[in-house]
């Protein structure tokens, strides 16, 4: 029982998603020299990313098993002006469509990327920025 929950874990679609876009934002030479992390790091260096659990919805039609998921990047950098925090937006923004097509294991792809939205924000003496996608599985 222990072996299947383990496997079915690994072949969960919103696990494969996370991990897909991690991997892909860490490929991305925008990001170079940026930690990106798949959760909130207890001690991260600034700039960094983290790729948060996405929202996912049921998009199947008859025969084919899909997932709608809607993910959020969030980027946070120190200063006193975003002008690095905008360029590394921009690289994910340019990056993270490269996922589409591309399969993610499991017998999961994606199959679209589109950007819903992407703000910038102060928090604190830190600046946070979020880039918003949906992608289909």
């Amino acid at each position: 029982m222990a072996a299947v929950a383990a496997d079915r874990a690994v072949t969960e679609p919103r696990a494969l998603l996370v991990a897909a876009a991690v991997a892909r934002l860490k490929g991305l030479a925008g990001l170079a020299g940026v930690a990106v992390f798949d959760a909130p790091p207890v001690r991260g260096g600034l700039p960094h990313a983290v790729v948060e659990e996405p929202v996912m919805a049921d998009a199947s039609v008859a025969g084919w098993s899909g997932r709608d998921g809607r993910l959020t990047v969030v980027l946070e950098d120190a200063g006193e002006r975003p002008v690095r925090l905008r360029a590394l937006l921009a690289a994910v923004e340019a990056g993270l469509p490269g996922m589409a097509g591309a399969a993610i294991g499991g017998g999961w792809r994606v199959v679209t990327v589109r950007l819903a939205r992407s703000r910038v924000a102060r928090a604190g003496r830190q600046a946070r920025s979020g880039a918003g996608g949906e992608e289909c599985g």
